[in-house]
């Protein structure tokens, strides 16, 4: 009957355990079940902000475009009604007044557009719209200028932003081209900044939005906030930035490459020479779904803390059997004064080694370790010293064996075993020298804490236990002893002759 019910307990174990697990397991895939369905709808949530916020983006981007693109096209017709009219022979036959009525009458007019001005071949102005004696100007060093003298076939050139006629504009022009294809000179405009202020002040924007507008070598010519810093600096010579991050017509979130705030940038682009690239601060665009996330995920924190915390109450009773099952073995296999493996456990563990070196037909070395002096040393000082002695030397043996496999044990008393599977002769003396040292050097009184040790090493054969192992160790352990302890001595196998 005792039997009976130590198997009917054993049986109960193992299903409180089985069961604990389960609770446990199921617990963790409810959680993780939640919590991915939450964080799926999370995702979608974030992404319909990003998608609405990209939709307006390019609603804003094209709106801007657009506008741009039908002044700088209104601004081009007037260019190039100018340079076509020039091209006539009879332009220069006619009075100043009636030319300026051929070439300008149905020239664009705006508040933010300059007057046009034709330049001769050598970049002097000889034709103002604003007057019919203009004051003398040289042009020839303008980029606009050169860029028309050296390409025939460049059409509408916008320059960088520049100081031009006492403001800040952009210059568009075109070149003359005689009859027979040579270069007669320039005619230019330009249009303000105030039109990019005009314009952009019309619109409602956030802190951190930016709209900048770019030619199509990606040199900045306007940007708000403003900043003259940042206009006309060419984005192309960046080394931190991409700019295959951000395709025509495309969006791009992150880093921008002028300054270091997060934003989904979009862009848009038609057949004008510029395009428009507007930004809005990724805090922004989420601050909104963020707030949401922030409720959604207490509500689930405290639900996944209640599941757990159930789960983890309902096995706790099953958690406190397992532990004091594990305390029990524990202490049942280890001494307790050093935290070594016992005696039950070392031989438990030279069995096994013992077995498992003869199916494989390796060797097996054993240590057999002895504190010198320990007796007159613990009736000096007393059993609270000598304790602290051999939890010294058990440190000692800790730090010197480091595999897996190895098992350091306190053999009973003063005197201490490790077994070293897999270790020849040689190996195994190399790693009790090294407890030998570790030991004469870890007190300040080394002739109280010296320590002796026998080293054998045997590959297991047929007629042989591993009883023969402890015996050639424990017998070159009493050769150390003899020989004037602190020193290492290896048994010699098979005969066991002691060799110092």
């Amino acid at each position: 009957m005792p039997f009976g019910r130590r198997k009917d307990a054993a049986g109960t174990s193992r299903r409180w355990r089985l069961s604990a697990k389960l609770l446990i397991a199921s617990s963790v895939a409810t959680v993780i079940g939640f919590s991915a369905i939450c964080a799926c709808v999370m995702l979608d949530m974030r992404r319909g902000e990003e998608e609405l916020a990209r939709q307006t983006l390019e609603n804003l981007a094209s709106g801007i475009d657009t506008d741009i693109s039908r002044n700088i096209e209104l601004y081009d017709l007037s260019l190039r009604a100018v340079a076509s009219n020039l091209a006539m022979p009879e332009i220069k036959d006619v009075s100043k007044e009636l030319r300026h009525l051929i070439l300008f009458d149905h020239a664009a007019t705006a508040k933010h557009f300059g007057a046009i001005q034709v330049f001769d071949a050598k970049g002097k102005l000889t034709i103002d719209a604003s007057s019919l004696d203009p004051v003398p100007e040289d042009r020839s060093d303008e980029e606009y200028f050169r860029v028309h003298r050296e390409d025939p076939d460049i059409g509408l050139f916008i320059s960088k932003p520049m100081l031009h006629r006492s403001a800040y504009a952009i210059v568009l022009s075109r070149r003359i081209t005689g009859p027979d294809g040579s270069f007669l000179g320039v005619v230019a405009g330009s249009i303000r900044f105030s039109y990019f202020h005009d314009l952009f002040g019309r619109l409602s924007l956030n802190p951190g939005d930016i709209i900048t507008v770019l030619r199509r070598d990606r040199t900045i010519i306007m940007r708000t906030p403003f900043d003259l810093d940042v206009i006309g600096k060419n984005l192309a010579e960046r080394s931190n930035w991409n700019p295959a991050n951000l395709q025509s017509n495309g969006s791009y979130s992150g880093v921008g490459p002028v300054d270091g705030i997060a934003r989904l940038y979009v862009r848009r682009s038609g057949t004008s020479p510029l395009y428009t690239v507007v930004g809005k601060p990724l805090d922004s665009i989420f601050s909104l779904w963020r707030t949401e996330a922030i409720r959604i995920g207490a509500i689930m924190t405290a639900l996944i803390l209640f599941v757990l915390g159930t789960a983890l109450f309902l096995a706790r009773e099953i958690g406190r059997r397992a532990k004091a099952e594990d305390k029990l073995e524990e202490l049942a296999t280890t001494d307790a004064l050093t935290g070594l493996k016992n005696r039950r456990k070392f031989d438990s563990e030279v069995d096994a080694e013992w077995r498992r070196a003869a199916r494989h037909n390796m060797p097996v070395a054993l240590l057999m370790i002895d504190a010198d002096h320990f007796k007159s040393y613990n009736d000096t000082y007393g059993h609270q010293a000598g304790d602290q002695v051999l939890v010294g030397i058990a440190i000692c043996i800790s730090d010197s064996v480091r595999r897996a496999g190895d098992c350091p044990a306190r053999f009973g008393g003063e005197e201490f075993a490790v077994l070293l599977p897999g270790l020849s002769a040689i190996e195994a003396v190399g790693v009790a020298e090294t407890i030998r040292l570790k030991v004469e050097c870890w007190s300040e009184d080394p002739t109280a804490t010296t320590v002796s040790i026998g080293a054998a090493s045997m590959t297991p054969a047929a007629g042989m236990h591993w009883s023969d192992l402890i015996e050639a160790a424990d017998k070159a352990l009493y050769a150390a002893k003899a020989n004037g302890r602190n020193q290492t001595v290896l048994a010699s196998v098979p005969k066991l002759s002691l060799v110092a």
